[in-house]
């Protein structure tokens, strides 16, 4: 794990935005006067997906996909120039906000400034060409970490934007030797100490398959060595395979579980119920209250949450990566609902604590605990939206419940609630 993470991150709330589809402009200056409420739901970070201009040679959609990177030290023209980017992070700083990028490292597009400039640095097929070595990705090209040079320039380039950025999220960092990403916390420690930095790792299928290709694939596990926080894509296939009906609820959670005995003690993982890769939450659950207990589970669990611009709002459209398609901010909103749940975990969740979790398939409800030596917190959980039963063994009493401010009556450890999720304070 590396030495120098900041357990505060497990309390954070991490905002993701697309600036092309967050407003109407799509542009850095438009982003600026959504900060005060972007602010005000209890964000500390704001993710921006890549800000670099995008290529044109094999493009998707009308306008490419920003993780096909055509450059990585300029940015975007539909975005801003440079000094609208510098703006807006000095928005976000004072108004209290980190701001950290992507940074696409496995590949870039085929008619990029790297390749033009050093065509060595890239991967070539068994028939001299240029291509990528995994998945559909028609829009990319791959590069090749034997290269050392290639280590050079990058690391110049993180160190570059480190000077404005207060970190990275890293895609498919898993793809990107270990070693590499353990050289650039270092060199960009030396210009910025306290960088995020943000690990994309990937699908335990995704993993398997890799490997099976003969590809050089870390695990979850190697990966701690050089960040902070990680995606929890190692057990997010089973909460898709439970939302499709095809798993039981309690292997999540079993897995939930397990991550507390594999991972180092300080490990920090990203939770999300959506993000610009996976379908909308409000577009798998429909029900107000289902959608509340999740939003309350989301936060009850051990690491950063991630909300998606429009989350908040119940847009149920995954936007385009490839065009305009602008966030829908006419929905149901959720702002104080999800600012509550925040600003609970700020406060009450402590950040060296445990937690475990159990699950009633039959019932679809999660009880779970977080607590450290001083703390400690039961969340019941209904994620069908219906009056539930749960059992706690502690004494009989009234507890406080935070999500609402009223006291819970237990007697013979049993509680019922009405189908709204609850967060119990049992100590501290």
């Amino acid at each position: 794990m590396a030495t120098d993470t900041s357990l505060a991150l497990r309390n954070a709330l991490i905002y993701q935005v697309y600036i092309r589809n967050h407003t109407e402009e799509g542009s850095f200056r438009a982003l600026e006067a959504d900060l005060p409420r972007i602010r005000a739901l209890g964000t500390d970070i704001i993710h921006l997906l890549p800000i670099h201009p995008v290529g044109v040679e094999g493009k998707k959609g009308s306008l490419g996909c920003p993780y096909a990177n055509r450059d990585y030290r300029s940015v975007n023209p539909d975005y801003g120039t440079m000094e609208d980017f510098r703006h807006l992070v000095d928005e976000m700083h004072a108004q209290g906000m980190k701001c950290i990028i992507d940074v696409v490292y496995n590949h870039t597009s085929p008619d990029s400034t790297l390749r033009r400039e050093h065509p060595e640095f890239f991967y070539r097929t068994p028939e001299g060409g240029f291509g990528n070595r995994f998945g559909d990705w028609s829009d990319v090209i791959d590069l090749n970490y034997d290269v050392r040079g290639l280590w050079d320039y990058q690391i110049e380039t993180l160190k570059m934007w480190a000077e404005i950025v207060d970190g990275f999220r890293c895609d498919v960092a898993s793809l990107v030797p270990v070693d590499f990403w353990c050289a650039a916390r270092e060199a960009c420690a030396e210009v910025k100490p306290g960088l995020i930095w943000l690990a994309e790792t990937v699908h335990t299928s995704f993993n398997r398959a890799a490997r099976r290709a003969g590809m050089n694939i870390c695990t979850d596990s190697e990966a701690y060595a050089a960040f902070d926080l990680e995606y929890d894509y190692d057990i997010r296939e089973k909460l898709d395979d439970y939302w499709a009906g095809v798993r039981p609820l309690h292997e999540w959670v079993d897995a939930l579980n397990a991550q507390e005995a594999v991972y180092p003690m300080n490990y920090i993982k990203l939770r999300c119920l959506e993000n610009h890769d996976q379908p909308r939450i409000a577009d798998r659950i429909s029900d107000p209250l289902a959608l509340e207990n999740w939003h309350a589970l989301l936060f009850f669990q051990k690491g950063a949450t991630l909300i998606y611009a429009g989350e908040e709002r119940c847009d149920a459209n995954q936007p385009s990566l490839f065009d305009r398609d602008p966030v829908n901010w006419t929905g149901r909103d959720l702002s104080g609902e999800l600012a509550h749940l925040a600003k609970l975990k700020k406060a009450y969740f402590p950040e060296n604590g445990w937690f475990s979790a159990g699950a009633n398939d039959e019932r679809h409800t999660v009880l779970a605990r977080f607590g450290s030596a001083q703390t400690e917190l039961a969340g019941a959980f209904s994620l069908k939206g219906t009056p539930a039963e749960f059992r706690l063994d502690v004494p009989d009493g009234r507890y406080e419940e935070l999500i609402s401010g009223k006291r819970v009556e237990l007697q013979g450890g049993t509680f019922r609630t009405d189908g709204h999720p609850c967060i119990l304070r049992l100590r501290g």
